[in-house]
């Protein structure tokens, strides 16, 4: 009851993030019931059933990260001071943000289930009633058991996410309203940065460039290798594609997790080069706010970049592609809608946590007299040096990426 109560009285946008995710999992919850569908009216296929549900490993991803960003920046779960004495302790509220996404996920899967059985034809006196009739196997009975099974997919999966990202972790000492089990990394996103925190020292780098840059050189060198062996077909790609070498996708999906685990870190010396060489007050300011928010900004910035190349090397396969393949299915397309949305609303979602997390020492700068244009210009010159970096090293994977497809 408790969890209900946090999810109806939370703030308009803090309603609609949860909305966002609840449409999410009804884009995914569709996806995997039309899979469903398609192997009962398609029992002698059941390689392309199953490579259709491995392609919906992609939106279920985009889909669980987004809800994590959600329940991770939701207000209503964060550590505050006085929660404890009534019961409302850093478990407890990682147990409401879990229960809180499942509740959205849930939504979500039982409007996906309701379309689904509206386009078979099982639910009548709405618009297209029936409308998918052949391509969903109307004629043939739904198993419960396996509707079932995958509807709960995206809850389980995101409700468990969010209850590992936000578990509380045992401290050494006390911390600042949250006592011994404060759990240190959401301390850390809720404590706001002081003036004099802020020009002090930076944050330790993140440790995850190596790694990132080495799984980046590791994807590109896979998919290279491998389209030149010409390992057989392979996975077939989405929209009735020919398929490509397993391994060439396997290397693609390297590059994009080097590109993820990547991102903190190029944040990181992003922040440190724009306070190089004599820098003035805005430089400064805006280097440090990024090697603060780098943790936070970082990894969301990667995932889009990776999701960007991804999605302009598919493109450049499909421009390759005979004038005899079929074009892109609407189910391609959701499922391309979903990947694409769901990685940029976490990113504005990490963009609002940050902004909310700097609002103390906004205000204090403010106080202290510093221009208001000095603040949006540095706000500014960090969304510009962010481009600055990311925008050719997306451009460079994705050329790389696509190179492998096409020959």
């Amino acid at each position: 009851m408790l969890a209900l109560r946090l999810v109806r009285g939370g703030r308009p946008l803090v309603q609609l993030r949860r909305l966002l995710v609840a449409a999410a999992s009804a884009g995914t919850g569709f996806l995997l019931l039309c899979t469903l569908g398609h192997a009962l009216g398609h029992p002698e296929a059941a390689g392309g059933a199953a490579a259709r549900l491995l392609w919906c490993a992609v939106p279920l991803a985009a889909t669980v990260y987004f809800a994590v960003a959600v329940a991770r920046s939701d207000p209503g779960t964060k550590p505050r001071s006085g929660l404890s004495a009534v019961g409302l302790g850093p478990a407890r509220l990682t147990l409401l943000a879990a229960i809180s996404t499942a509740i959205a996920c849930t939504l979500g899967s039982l409007l996906a289930l309701l379309f689904f059985l509206h386009l078979r034809g099982d639910l009548s006196g709405l618009p297209f009633d029936g409308a998918a009739r052949g391509l969903l196997a109307a004629d043939r009975p739904l198993p419960l058991p396996a509707t079932l099974t995958l509807l709960t997919f995206v809850p389980l999966l995101a409700s468990g996410a969010s209850a590992v990202v936000l578990r509380p972790q045992r401290s050494a000492a006390p911390t600042k309203g949250g006592g011994r089990y404060g759990g240190a990394a959401r301390a850390a996103e809720t404590s706001p940065a002081e003036p004099e925190e802020l020009f002090a020292e930076p944050v330790p780098a993140p440790t995850g460039l190596p790694w990132g840059v080495a799984l980046l050189a590791a994807g590109l060198a896979v998919e290279t290798y491998a389209a030149r062996a010409g390992a057989g077909d392979g996975l077939r790609m989405p929209g009735g594609l020919g398929g490509s070498p397993s391994a060439v996708l396997a290397g693609w999906a390297l590059t994009a997790l080097g590109l993820a685990l990547a991102g903190p870190g190029l944040t990181y010396l992003t922040g440190w080069a724009l306070q190089a060489v004599r820098p003035g007050a805005v430089r400064l300011l805006a280097g440090r706010v990024l090697q603060q928010e780098a943790h936070r900004i970082g990894r969301p910035v990667g995932v889009v970049c990776a999701v960007a190349s991804g999605a302009y090397a598919a493109n450049v396969l499909y421009g390759h592609a005979p004038e005899s393949a079929p074009g892109l299915g609407p189910l391609t397309a959701l499922g391309a809608v979903l990947v694409i949305g769901c990685t940029l609303a976490t990113l504005l979602t990490a963009a609002v946590e940050a902004r909310q997390a700097r609002r103390h020492t906004t205000t204090a700068l403010l106080r202290l007299g510093a221009p208001a244009v000095s603040l949006r210009a540095a706000a500014a010159l960090r969304a510009g040096a962010l481009l600055l970096v990311f925008t050719p090293l997306t451009w460079a994977v994705a050329e790389l990426s696509a190179i492998p497809l096409i020959s």
